[in-house]
């Protein structure tokens, strides 16, 4: 959603074709790009790295406001959305981590979420880069390592799978 006029073209292209048609968002667009771009899409694959405002913008750069305002819209819209959430040593891998996002996706109703485990497969490109990679040495998570993460949401009716 970066390129609007691009995003959209493209996808109405596909649609003649009849191709099903998704899009991997944070959600950190102004409303009006959002609003115009995501009904065109099948499916909206929403990451969603953080419930608390202060966590979210020491670890991304950006608020949450925006983000979260975009996710209830979509959902009141009735949009096909599947959250998912990079879940990541140090920033939100912790249970009360897990209680907190569970707890904003059942206050938008949404009811399905899928966990991404870290790895360690960025850390190349950030050598291509030369930029320093601050995940050095995290040990990559596996869905073995997040079962009790994945009951909290299960506890409240979320499925919640990777």
């Amino acid at each position: 959603m970066a390129q609007p006029a691009f995003a959209e073209a493209l996808v109405l292209g596909l649609k003649e074709k009849g191709v099903h048609t998704a899009i991997e968002t944070t959600g950190c667009v102004s409303p009006e790009v959002f609003h115009r771009l995501a009904p065109l899409f099948d499916l909206l694959l929403f990451d969603v790295k953080h419930y608390d405002p202060i966590r979210h913008k020491t670890g991304t750069g950006v608020d949450t406001g925006l983000i979260h305002k975009n996710l209830r819209w979509a959902q009141e819209q009735g949009l096909t959305i599947l959250p998912r959430i990079p879940v990541i040593p140090g920033f939100n891998a912790d249970l009360p981590d897990a209680e907190g996002i569970a707890g904003l996706l059942r206050g938008t109703g949404l009811t399905r979420v899928q966990l991404l485990p870290f790895h360690q497969m960025g850390e190349r490109k950030y050598e291509f880069l030369n930029r320093d990679y601050e995940m050095t040495g995290v040990k990559a998570l596996h869905p073995e390592d997040l079962t009790e993460y994945q009951k909290v949401f299960l506890r409240r009716n979320i499925d919640c799978f990777f």
